[in-house]
């Protein structure tokens, strides 16, 4: 697991969005990140537990308070409206494969509410499924048992010194990290196939629902013949009411039966052709006829008093234009009259004369009989197209009136054939009674035929409970067998279970114990003090020997050395789990003097993981201490607090490496 960016947005004093970039190199294993006391440092240790476990998380400023109350209360003081972020980066392998997590744990703060929101990206793509399971899927990539081995306060590890409670994080360590509460699991889930496996004593009781099966079975089988002779029956009854029936209605049609039922219909309609004969006569004679449609009687006549009339206008418009030439030629002779010879004008003279003449013969040809003015011919015109449209109207009338009036005929046949009530009415009643019993059979042939479906489908199902009740036996008969079998093969199993446990335990316990002292010799300025180490696999109490081979009392260690202790029991149980998980170290150095320092510095942090987080304070990493850790230094920051404004922000660089993010 590799810890790749971390973000804490308006969480604690961070105020706004501050990121940590967090990716290691090979050989740079460590991210040094600096910060006075009181700037945020525990502040971003707690993010990224809350980050990964929420409610479950062991954050350090949580105390009693419920969870709500604690994320009420970590958000800045100064962001309205109340909401926080934070966001943790990081790949792992699963299942042989790398893959890129993005955990983003926001919250909002309405009045009493706190309302939380999780989301999981998997590669970059949301995963709603792992969101919503986020709490159990986070203990198969780093068990909450096991994160306070990765994810501690180097002021609070010396604790870890004292024997009860090194005892419970040894154990704890051990069941969740070296595979023994799988082994304590197995045998739990044996127990519980144990207790479930119950012999059954009931075969007579099978035998009994058998029997009630069977006895159910021939219940059914009688009714469905019952049902089917009921069938036949009906089915008998139906066909011959509906013989009656066809011959009954046969009779009635032929005494005229249909068209006495339907005289109120015919007479209706009747009624309503004959209306509708009235208004097509009514709009020919008082519309049509007292319009211009009469005029289309004198076609031939209008016609002529057309053209009489285009004759006298175009007679008119040459007396005008005789009356213009006279003057025109009079004025044209006496302007020629002294630029051309006398002949030729008397030759231009007598043509404009002949002109003229021949015009005038034309207007004394036409008589002048009508005298209409000229824009009357213009509307003799307009007068054959409403005469065409007159004449087109009166045609789809005429031709209603036709259809109308052969309606009429057929309707009046028709009711002309209707039998007298006397005649019919006996017959009728007769035909509706038998109909009636038709319809009646009918239903009841139907609900029979859907008796008889359910009655069959009972005994289907019926037949395959008592298949389900044959084999329900067999498997009961066989499960005695198998039930005493399973009991003594999971006893078989619990016993070797327990001691594989206990010698997968005590492998343990012997490597964690070769493990935890060489981390204490590699670390301790007076490698001497301590000899050996013995870890009780029943209690996970430590015992250190002296160089005397005497039992060492823990509480004649400095409290320096108690600290290097706890941290060598830390290092020694990742040695053995053989996880690669990242370490992330606050204040590592708060009770250590300069050579202590110096061999964690050198021995310790970069080698303590693969990626390594220290929260540091001047006074601890100090600029000695970071020439040595230089080379192992992949990423450095610093948290600068403003006293005025009570905030923190994330800088790149660490006190002394001149304002870099990166160190060389």
């Amino acid at each position: 697991m590799l810890l790749l960016n971390v973000t804490l947005e308006n969480f604690g004093a961070y105020k706004g969005k501050q990121s940590l970039e967090l990716a290691t190199r090979p050989g740079r294993p460590v991210i040094l990140i600096g910060g006075l006391n009181g700037c945020g440092k525990t502040t971003l240790l707690d993010a990224i537990q809350l980050a990964l476990y929420g409610a479950r998380s062991r954050t350090s400023g949580r105390g009693a308070r419920s969870y709500d109350d604690y994320l009420r209360d970590s958000v800045n003081r100064q962001v309205n409206p109340k909401h926080a972020r934070v966001v943790v980066e990081f790949s792992t392998t699963v299942e042989g494969q790398e893959r890129r997590y993005k955990v983003v744990r926001s919250w909002e703060v309405k009045g009493k509410s706190v309302r939380e929101f999780l989301n999981v990206l998997i590669d970059g793509e949301l995963d709603l499924v792992v969101s919503e399971q986020w709490a159990d899927y986070v203990e198969d990539l780093l068990p909450l048992e096991a994160s306070s081995l990765f994810f501690f306060d180097g002021e609070k590890i010396e604790s870890l010194a004292n024997p009860e409670r090194a005892a419970s994080v040894i154990a704890s360590a051990v069941q969740s990290l070296l595979g023994l509460s799988s082994v304590e699991r197995l045998r739990t889930d044996l127990l519980a196939v144990q207790r479930r496996q119950k012999v059954s004593k009931e075969d007579q009781r099978a035998l009994d629902e058998i029997h009630n099966i069977e006895n159910q079975i021939r219940a059914t089988d009688e009714l469905c013949d019952e049902i089917n002779q009921r069938v036949a029956s009906k089915t008998s009854e139906l066909e011959a009411a509906e013989r009656r029936f066809a011959s009954i209605e046969a009779a009635s049609a032929k005494e005229g039966g249909d068209l006495y039922l339907r005289r109120s219909e015919l007479e209706a309609e009747r009624s309503q052709i004959t209306s509708q004969l009235n208004s097509v006569n009514e709009v020919l004679a008082s519309t049509l006829a007292a319009g211009p449609l009469p005029l289309l009687l004198l076609a031939p006549q209008l016609s002529s008093i057309r053209d009489q009339v285009e004759k006298e206008r175009r007679a008119i418009e040459a007396a005008q234009v005789i009356n213009v030439l006279s003057e025109r030629d009079q004025e044209l002779l006496a302007l020629l009259k002294d630029v051309v010879p006398a002949d030729s004008l008397a030759i231009a003279e007598k043509h404009l004369t002949a002109d003229r003449e021949q015009r005038a013969s034309i207007v004394t040809e036409i008589p002048h009989a009508l005298n209409f003015p000229s824009e009357s011919l213009p509307k003799l015109n307009s007068l054959d197209e409403i005469l065409r449209q007159e004449a087109s109207r009166a045609r789809e009338l005429v031709e209603e009136a036709q259809q109308h009036r052969e309606r009429l005929s057929v309707l009046e046949r028709q009711l002309a054939g209707v039998p007298d009530h006397e005649v019919i009415a006996a017959l009728l009643k007769e035909r509706d009674a038998q109909r009636d019993e038709v319809t009646r059979l009918r239903a009841e042939l139907d609900g029979c035929k859907e008796e008889l479906a359910i009655t069959r489908r009972r005994r289907e199902q019926l037949m395959l409970d008592r298949e389900r009740a044959y084999k329900g036996r067999a498997a009961k008969l066989a499960k005695v067998e198998d039930a005493e079998r399973i009991v003594t093969y999971a006893d078989r199993v619990r016993a070797t279970m327990e001691k594989f446990g206990a010698a997968l335990l005590q492998r343990h316990i012997s490597k964690l114990e070769v493990a935890v002292l060489k981390s204490f010799q590699h670390l301790m300025r007076k490698s001497t003090l301590v000899s050996d180490l013995h870890i009780d696999p029943e209690k996970f109490t430590i015992t250190l020997v002296g160089p005397d081979d005497q039992q060492l009392d823990p509480s004649r260690l400095s409290a320096g050395e108690r600290q290097l202790l706890a941290v060598s029991l830390l290092w020694g149980l990742a040695k053995v789990a053989g996880n690669r998980l990242p370490s992330v170290i606050d204040t590592p150095l708060g009770r250590l003097d300069s050579r202590h320092r110096e061999h964690l510095v050198d021995r310790y942090f970069p080698h303590a993981s693969h990626q390594v987080l220290l929260l540091s304070t001047d006074e601890e990493i100090d600029e000695y201490l970071l020439s040595k850790l230089k080379p192992s230094i992949a990423h450095t920051y610093t948290l600068v607090h403003d006293d005025q404004a009570f905030t923190t922000s994330i800088e790149p660089g660490y006190w002394w490496t001149g304002g870099t993010a990166h160190v060389a």
